[in-house]
C-alpha cells in the first residue's frame, strides 16, 4: 500500500448514507458510511445512487459518537502553505460536523441541550488555527526519522506509519483505523505550526520551514495541565523542526518544549498567578523517568534548559527539577538554570548571549541532520535541547528561535550558502522572515495552550525590547487572565471530547454537564456588581447634605470590597472548571 491518502474527495449524501468518492486518476473506490448501523465498508462508483446531494470535501477528519449518535466530520476549506520536497503542504481552513441522524425527535430536551454543547465543545476545537496536512507525505516524523525507516516502513498507510503522538484527529479515525483496505480515506492531521519561505542570501535560493508539531498527550489549556502524567507524557509538549532544503540537500535542526516533569498543578483561582503546587505524596522520580526514557529513545541525549525564576513562587520547581535530575544520574542529561527574568530584567535582552555561550559547546555537541543531494547522511543530531519556562511558551520559544538561528548559521555556512565570516543577522532581508516566522510560531503555541498571542513576541520579530511590546504583553495578559478563569473549563472540556479522554454515554443517568453551581457562584458577583453600582450612583446623585451621602458611599462601597474579597477568597469556586474529565488533584 502506498503512503498516501486520496487528494481529491466528493460527499454524496443520502437519507441511509454517506458516499465518499476518490477523485484522484484512475481511482474507482468509494467509501460507504451507513448511517443507521454506522457499519463502514469499501465499494466502487457505480454504488453511488443518482439521487444523492453531492459536495467537494478535502479531507475525512473522523467520526465521533455524541447524546445524538454518530457524526461525521469532514474538512471543507484548505489552503496551500507550500511545497515541501514536490510534496503539497496544506491548512484545514474549515469544518462540517454532519449528523448520521435525520431527526432528533429521540432526545429529550435536556438530551437536545447537551448534545448542543457537546457540538459546541468540537466546534470550538476545529476554530482554533493549526490544522495541517499532506495527502502524501508524512508530517508527523522529522527529517531524521524518516531517514532511518525500513522499506516496511515505506509500504504503510500515512495514517500506520505515522507518529501517534501528533495525530489529532487520532481517536476520531478509530474506526477507519481498523480497516487497512479504507485507509487511503484516512488522513493524520497534525495540529500547530506550519511555514514555508523560498529564501536568498548572496544570490542562492533555498527553502526555508519551520514545523511545530503539539502532542496529544496529556494536552489541554494553561493553568488545568501541568506536568506530567503517570506514563511520562508532559503538557504543552512540542517538538520543533527547522528545516533547510538546498540544491538536492536537506538540514534539519529539532528542539522540544514541554512541561516540568514532575507532578504538579496551578489551579486557577481568579489570583493572577495562582501559587504552583507540587505533589508531596506522587512517587515523582518513576513518571520523571518514564519521561526522560522515551525522550532518549526518540531524541537521544537531553540538554534541559530551565527558564523559570529562581525566587518566588517559581523556586521549588526549579529546586525540585535540579535535584530529580541529579538524583537520575543519567549521563544522557544535563541540566542548565537560566534565570530568563533577573538576567534580562531592564530590558537588557542582550543577556541572552550568556546563555548562548554557555550552550555553544553543548550545541556543537549535538550537532544537526544533514543529508546530501545523492540520499547520503552527512551528520546526524544527537540530541536535542529540552526548553522550558512555566508555560512553555513566551520565554522558552525566545530561547528556542536564538538556538535554531545559531544552528541554522552553521548549516549555511557547510552548504556553501553563507559565505566564510558571514552573518545571518547581517542578511536584512532573511532576517525579516526568520523573525516574523518564529514569533507567529510561538502565537500559533501560544493561542493553542493560552488562548492568547504569545507575550516578548517584539523581541522576536525585532531583535528589542520595545515600549509598544510591553503594552501589547499587559494587554495579552489581561486577555489570558479572563480566559484561564472563566472560560478554560470550556476549553479543556472540549479538548479531552475531542481527543477521546471522555467518551459520551447518552444512556448515562447523570451528565456532567448538569452539575448545578453552588448558588454563591451567582449571587456574590451580582451583589458586588449591585454595590460597586450603588456607590457611584450615590456619588453621582450627592445632595445637600454630604454626611447622607458620605454614609451611603461608604456602605455601598465597603460593600462591594468586601464582596470582591469574599470572591478572591473563594476563587476557585468562581471559575470556570473542566466538567468531563477530573483532573488529577495535586492539592
Amino acid at each position: 500500500m502506498a503512503a498516501t491518502t486520496y487528494e481529491r474527495l466528493k460527499l454524496h449524501i443520502t437519507p441511509e448514507k454517506f458516499y465518499v468518492e476518490a477523485c484522484d486518476d484512475g481511482a474507482d473506490d468509494v467509501l460507504i458510511i451507513d448511517r443507521v448501523s454506522t457499519e463502514v465498508t469499501l465499494s466502487v462508483k457505480k454504488d453511488i445512487p443518482p439521487s444523492a446531494v453531492t459536495r467537494p470535501i478535502f479531507g475525512i477528519l473522523g467520526t465521533i459518537h455524541l447524546v445524538a449518535g454518530n457524526y461525521l466530520i469532514v474538512i471543507t476549506k484548505k489552503k496551500k502553505i507550500g511545497e515541501f520536497f514536490n510534496h503539497v503542504i496544506w491548512k484545514a481552513i474549515d469544518f462540517d460536523v454532519l449528523s448520521y441522524k435525520k431527526t432528533m425527535l429521540h432526545l429529550t430536551d435536556i438530551q437536545l441541550q447537551d448534545n448542543k454543547t457537546f457540538l459546541a465543545m468540537i466546534n470550538h476545537v476545529l476554530s482554533v488555527d493549526g490544522f495541517y496536512f499532506s495527502t502524501t507525505y508524512d508530517l508527523t516524523h522529522t527529517l531524521q526519522r524518516l531517514s532511518n525507516t525500513s522499506p516496511e516502513f515505506q509500504e504503510m498507510s500515512l495514517l500506520e506509519r505515522a507518529d501517534q503522538r501528533f495525530v489529532w484527529n487520532g481517536h476520531l479515525l478509530r474506526e477507519l483505523s481498523a480497516q487497512p483496505e479504507v485507509h487511503r480515506f484516512a488522513l493524520p492531521v497534525l495540529y500547530g505550526f506550519i511555514t514555508m519561505h523560498s529564501c536568498s542570501i548572496n544570490g542562492k535560493y533555498f527553502d526555508w520551514i519551520l514545523i511545530s508539531r503539539r502532542s496529544c498527550f496529556r494536552a489541554g489549556v494553561r493553568y488545568y495541565v501541568r506536568g506530567i502524567d503517570s506514563e511520562g507524557h508532559a503538557a504543552n509538549f512540542v517538538e520543533t523542526e527547522q528545516i533547510v532544503h538546498y540544491n538536492g540537500s536537506r538540514a534539519s535542526f529539532v528542539q522540544t518544549r514541554g512541561s516540568i516533569p514532575l507532578y504538579w498543578s496551578q489551579r486557577p483561582n481568579l489570583k493572577y498567578k495562582p501559587l504552583p503546587l507540587i505533589n508531596k505524596v506522587a512517587n515523582h522520580m518513576d513518571g520523571f523517568q518514564r519521561h526522560f526514557d522515551s525522550q532518549i529513545i526518540i531524541y537521544g541525549k537531553q540538554v534541559i534548559i530551565n527558564l523559570v525564576n529562581q525566587k518566588g513562587s517559581e523556586k521549588p520547581l526549579e529546586q525540585a527539577f535540579a535535584t530529580m535530575v541529579s538524583s537520575l544520574a543519567n549521563g544522557m542529561i544535563r541540566y542548565i538554570a537560566f534565570d530568563f527574568h533577573k538576567e534580562c530584567k531592564n530590558m537588557r535582552w542582550d543577556r541572552l548571549s550568556i546563555l548562548l555561550d554557555q550552550v555553544a559547546e553543548m550545541q556543537d555537541e549535538l550537532s544537526y541532520f544533514l543529508v546530501d543531494s545523492d540520499g547520503k547522511v552527512v551528520t546526524n543530531q544527537e540530541g536535542v535541547f529540552r526548553s522550558n519556562c512555566m508555560d512553555c511558551l513566551d520565554r522558552t520559544n525566545v530561547i528556542q528561535s536564538l538556538l535554531a538561528r545559531r544552528s541554522l548559521q552553521a548549516q549555511l555556512q557547510r552548504l556553501g550558502v553563507l559565505h566564510v565570516g558571514q552573518k545571518l543577522e547581517e542578511q536584512d532581508e532573511f532576517e525579516k522572515i526568520y523573525k516574523n516566522a518564529w514569533a507567529d510560531n510561538a502565537n500559533a503555541c501560544a493561542k493553542q495552550y493560552a488562548g492568547t498571542g504569545a507575550l516578548k513576541t517584539d523581541f522576536t520579530r525585532t531583535g528589542k525590547r520595545t515600549q509598544l511590546g510591553l503594552i501589547m504583553d499587559g494587554w495579552n495578559s489581561l486577555i489570558r487572565y479572563y480566559k484561564n478563569n472563566f472560560s478554560d473549563g470550556f476549553r479543556q472540556d472540549s479538548i479531552d471530547l475531542f481527543l477521546g479522554n471522555y467518551s459520551v454515554d447518552e444512556l448515562e443517568s447523570h451528565s456532567p454537564l448538569s452539575v448545578p453551581r453552588d448558588l454563591k457562584f451567582l449571587a456574590l458577583p451580582i451583589i458586588m456588581v449591585v454595590a460597586f453600582s450603588m456607590c457611584i450612583i450615590c456619588l453621582l446623585m450627592a445632595g445637600d447634605t454630604w454626611t447622607e451621602t458620605l454614609a451611603y458611599v461608604l456602605f455601598w462601597g465597603v460593600a462591594s470590597i468586601g464582596t470582591f474579597f469574599i470572591i478572591l477568597y473563594n476563587g476557585k469556586d468562581f471559575v470556570d472548571a473542566p466538567r468531563l474529565v477530573q483532573k488529577e488533584k495535586i492539592d
